[in-house]
């Protein structure tokens, strides 16, 4: 488990003003109408259950099935739903409810809650003990893992992690858990370098992250693979490898700040 270091704050240091949440829960959502309503309700119970002030921000990546649609039914005032109009994927998304949130700190979550909404509990623990971002990760206790993937998706996201380690220096041993908190305020320069768009984003931001010298703490979080899962391994996993070059590439070529 690696820590990278900077500035200390936890969540609820200032006063919290009820009016201001203090996190920000960003779906970024293509064509899940079968599951973000239940997710959404899984979010709000979770809200109500805790006193901290929180808003969720469902953004719909293009959706053709009525997922933004489903996603406004809730009527919450603690719910923001917004549109990508085409769709320009996952890094983009997350992206752009960064931008809308106003948390100190923002959670982005896969719309399935593969990892329980519960377990938000847990990064939020660490972030009061000093991370300016937490990574849920499935990789550093797999007892956690209570839905396994096949064995074939399992060794090739344990064989993009050590490409990871390999070229971009991060000892993560789970960048692509998709259960994040980030420090808003720190990320958002972060997130305005972002080039990677796709299923390959996290890396880039957790790289850039660590450069800029924000302390980073990853921790183990339960996790079920779901079916339904978007990301298809031939297709989605060689542009992911690519994408890792980029990065290389870019540090290497002063394309970032």
């Amino acid at each position: 488990m690696e820590t990278s270091e900077a500035g200390r704050q936890g969540p609820v240091e200032a006063a919290i003003d009820p009016s201001v949440p203090v996190v920000s829960v960003v779906i970024p959502a293509y064509n899940e109408a079968r599951r973000i309503g239940p997710s959404i309700e899984s979010i709000f119970r979770f809200i109500e259950d805790h006193n901290l002030p929180m808003e969720a921000i469902v953004v719909d990546d293009g959706s053709t099935d009525g997922t933004a649609e489903i996603a406004a039914s809730s009527n919450s005032a603690n719910l923001k739903v917004i549109s990508n109009g085409t769709n320009r994927g996952k890094g983009y998304s997350v992206r752009e409810g960064f931008r809308y949130a106003k948390g100190t700190w923002v959670l982005f979550t896969d719309a399935d809650l593969s990892a329980p909404i519960g377990q938000l509990d847990l990064l939020l623990d660490a972030a009061e003990a000093g991370a300016d971002v937490v990574i849920g990760s499935r990789a550093l206790d797999r007892n956690k893992i209570l839905v396994h993937q096949s064995k074939f998706r399992e060794f090739g996201g344990i064989f993009f992690n050590w490409t990871v380690q390999a070229l971009l220096g991060l000892r993560f041993k789970d960048t692509q858990c998709g259960f994040k908190l980030f420090h808003r305020e720190k990320m958002l320069p972060i997130f305005e370098e972002q080039t990677i768009f796709g299923f390959g984003f996290d890396p880039e931001i957790l790289f850039l992250a660590h450069r800029r010298g924000l302390r980073i703490r990853e921790i183990p979080v339960a996790w079920s693979h779901d079916a339904g899962s978007k990301v298809r391994f031939a297709r989605d996993g060689s542009e992911m490898f690519l994408d890792i070059l980029r990065i290389r590439w870019n540090w290497m070529r002063g394309r970032y700040r």
